[in-house]
């Protein structure tokens, strides 16, 4: 049996840009994600570096032998008045999955939302997204009523919240 190669989380760099976009549209596609009103159609997906490179607000990617293999974030959350970030653009392509890089990735970004002094964390997600959904609650995230902020992905109806 082979080893699983290492793969280590850290921050974007300018260079990840294509391959960030690359690996959130590739999950999105093989998952079968309308491409309107979610992730895909984002105009910050060609420009994470840039997009993340301001105040409170982290990406991270996951990399192995030299390859992105998946990514997150926090941010403020958009239109929304108070201390809340949220957990952004998180894929992972199936080679990354099933290692407990997803629990990985997401204590890496509380821990930097708690650095930056956020007292919750929202994410919206897929109904049929039943991995991440479990992954999120193992996390700590709870299901709430209605959608936070405004995002303008309006078709991801599953919405969460974190107390930090």
């Amino acid at each position: 049996m082979n080893a699983v190669p290492t793969a280590v989380i850290r921050e974007i760099t300018k260079d990840d840009n294509a391959s960030v976009a690359q690996v959130v549209r590739k999950v999105l596609v093989d998952l079968g994600v309308p491409k309107v009103g979610t992730a895909y159609a984002d105009t910050a997906l060609d420009h994470m570096f840039e997009n993340y490179d301001v105040p409170r607000a982290t990406y991270f990617v996951v990399e192995q032998e030299g390859v992105i293999i998946g990514c997150a974030g926090i941010a403020q959350l958009e239109n929304y008045e108070g201390n809340c970030c949220e957990l952004q653009k998180m894929y992972f392509l199936e080679e990354a999955r099933g290692r407990g890089l997803g629990s990985k990735m997401i204590k890496r970004c509380l821990d930097k939302a708690k650095e930056y002094g956020f007292e919750q964390c929202y994410l919206e997600t897929m109904p049929y997204m039943k991995d991440a959904q479990k992954l999120y609650m193992k996390s700590g995230f709870e299901y709430i009523d209605a959608p936070m902020g405004n995002t303008g992905h309006f078709s991801c109806p599953v919405w969460m919240l974190k107390k930090i």
